[in-house]
């Protein structure tokens, strides 16, 4: 039983990390991307800001995807499986 209660403390500690790390990485975008578009309207004509906006933004969707633990290809409940698979095998 003391095993169980570790485990999910430490799940629970991972996924706590995750979100953490996604609201840090939001609120540094939400910080820098308007002083990179102050920059760029201040400096060129040519809107260069677009591009960090959205490669960032794509990095935040995956970081979000990440902590929600949302997966695509594997599945919302892979990792939760595969983990189980894993304890069952005498082997590994």
């Amino acid at each position: 039983m003391k095993d169980l209660d570790e485990y999910k403390y430490l799940r629970a500690k991972g996924k706590v990390e995750k979100i953490k790390s996604f609201y840090s990485s939001l609120l540094a975008y939400c910080v820098v991307i308007p002083i990179l578009a102050y920059l760029n309207y201040k400096t060129t004509s040519f809107p260069w800001v677009v591009f960090p906006a959205v490669g960032w933004g794509i990095g935040l969707v995956l970081l979000w995807m990440c902590a929600q633990g949302y997966n695509p290809i594997l599945g919302k409940d892979w990792e939760e499986r595969k983990i189980r698979e894993l304890m069952k095998d005498k082997n590994f």
